[in-house]
């Protein structure tokens, strides 16, 4: 999300990261201050309020129908960013909460013996994804340990040859699946 917002405008997540707040004029018959028109902004003041803009219509964008409706009265991308954040559960507690509910999906996940190389590879590739967007790459050398060592008992063979023939460290869990070795 933050490389999204980076490429959408050089600058847009810095407007994030600072927030941004509406231009503001002393009021003509008090001395309270009023939202100032936005006819009378400077170049200045638009530059900043279209960076805004950016940033905030990236994160609208990026969001789902939920979380949308939690931060769709936003105005400013610091507030829709930091509410989003709370609702994706970005917190350190909830953090470390699912990163331990995916090390026990990860530890105790088998290969089903009608089930395809291809979908448990799958599998394996999402859990590493969302191992990364927590924080804690996954290598892909432990992906395609992990892959062999799940395969049910008709891949034993397949297994020990693919170990035998391959440095594990350098083999991608792409090639190991490209292999005509693996069903």
């Amino acid at each position: 999300m933050i490389a999204f917002l980076k490429s959408v405008d050089s600058k847009a997540w810095k407007y994030i990261l600072r927030g941004w707040t509406h231009p503001n004029q002393v009021a003509a018959d008090s001395e309270r201050q009023v939202i100032k028109p936005e006819v009378n902004w400077t170049p200045t003041k638009d530059e900043l309020a279209l960076g805004n803009d950016k940033a905030l219509n990236a994160i609208f964008n990026a969001v789902d129908q939920n979380v949308f409706r939690m931060i769709g009265k936003c105005r400013v991308a610091k507030e829709a960013w930091e509410i989003q954040q709370i609702a994706y559960e970005r917190t350190p507690k909830v953090r470390m909460s699912r990163l331990l509910q995916l090390s026990t999906k990860w530890e105790t996940t088998q290969m089903e013996e009608d089930e395809t190389i291809t979908s448990y590879s799958t599998m394996i590739n999402d859990m590493a994804n969302e191992a990364f967007a927590l924080g804690e790459p996954m290598s892909n050398e432990k992906q395609v340990i992990k892959v062999l060592r799940s395969l049910p008992k008709r891949f034993e063979n397949k297994v020990i040859a693919i170990e035998e023939a391959q440095y594990l460290t350098k083999l991608r869990l792409d090639e190991l699946i490209e292999m005509k070795l693996l069903p």
